[in-house]
């Protein structure tokens, strides 16, 4: 038994507007040189032009875009007996959403097309081609 003791394991706190914990993971990954300030503007002022557009809850399409954009399982590489293997890895939900938030086209995720599903399958393919090494 070690004798550092336990890690808490931490939680997200929620942003003041919208009392939203995905907003705040959203913002503290858009945020540099801790100025958190600026990046809630850059986040609320995107998440309006996303609604002028729209016309829908931003919320909702933020979580509908993360959720389309989240990939369920990721490959590693494993180094056997000299060759390395991609093997597929079933990964949480944190660190999915994590993985989707640094996805930078929200509409498009949103509406199911982009850059960022099209990873999503790409790396679904990769799990199926590579599922006899797991």
């Amino acid at each position: 038994m070690s004798r550092q003791g336990t890690v808490e394991e931490k939680t997200t706190k929620s942003d003041p507007i919208d009392h939203n914990r995905l907003d705040n993971i959203m913002v503290n990954r858009i945020m540099k040189h801790e100025k958190k300030s600026l990046a809630y503007q850059i986040a609320y002022r995107a998440l309006k032009k996303i609604q002028q557009k729209i016309e829908t809850n931003t919320l909702s399409i933020l979580r509908q875009a993360i959720r389309g954009v989240t990939p369920d399982i990721v490959v590693k590489a494993r180094r056997v007996g000299g060759s390395t293997h991609q093997v597929p890895i079933e990964i949480g939900s944190t660190q999915g959403k994590a993985l989707a938030i640094r996805c930078s086209e929200l509409v498009d995720a949103a509406k199911g097309s982009g850059d960022a599903i099209r990873k999503k399958k790409e790396t679904h393919r990769m799990v199926e081609a590579n599922r006899a090494f797991a």
